[in-house]
């Protein structure tokens, strides 16, 4: 702890009193904040988490059956077909706050339209890669607004640690002492005073 370079007088003690009571309150609050920001933190890394399992088990699905698509119609033929199907998905991203933090919401819209080919070029297994890899489109924003959101957060909560420990063993304790010091001196001048005085009448007495 450190004492503040301040002369002890009454109104430097009013004013630290007064930005101590300030320090003190954004305390709370900044703690109130790190509390909450954890929770969401914690939840969110979960749905990450499960979320991040879900798409890579659509992912090999999908993988799975595009290459028993391959085995069963060739390359060339799965790759005609993957060209020649119309795709028509739109991101939306929407913005809202949590403890000050902007947080992504972002969500696909849309679908796989229907094949211009034949069905006797396709087979089950390149339909059903099909399908498999429409999942995985819808799922994806979902996992990167979770990802983004665990990101934000996690910045936000230390920086909001920071400041949480800058006043809990910085701030408040050198303005504390500072104010005990100054009151003690304070105290002591005004001991002065009163000797001073009490001497004064002494002396016109005799």
């Amino acid at each position: 702890m450190t004492l503040l370079n301040l002369a002890p007088t009454r109104s430097n003690l009013l004013a630290l009193k007064s930005q101590l009571n300030f320090a003190q309150e954004g305390y709370e609050i900044l703690d109130k904040k790190r509390e909450v920001i954890t929770i969401e933190l914690l939840r969110m890394s979960r749905e990450a988490e499960a979320q991040q399992a879900k798409v890579v088990a659509l992912m090999e699905d999908a993988y799975r059956k595009l290459e028993l698509a391959r085995m069963t119609m060739g390359e060339e033929r799965v790759e005609w077909a993957a060209e020649s199907t119309p795709q028509q998905f739109e991101i939306s991203v929407l913005q809202y706050g949590m403890m000050g933090v902007p947080l992504p919401r972002i969500r696909a819209n849309g679908q796989i339209k229907q094949m211009t080919h034949s069905l006797s070029a396709t087979t089950v297994p390149l339909d059903g890669a099909r399908m498999a890899f429409s999942a995985v489109l819808l799922e994806l924003p979902v996992l990167a607004e979770l990802e983004i959101g665990v990101r934000r957060l996690a910045r936000e909560l230390k920086r909001t640690q920071r400041r949480v420990n800058a006043l809990q063993r910085i701030f408040i304790p050198n303005y504390t002492e500072t104010i005990k010091f100054m009151e003690a001196s304070l105290e002591e001048q005004e001991r002065e005073e009163v000797f001073k005085l009490q001497w004064l009448s002494k002396e016109r007495l005799i």
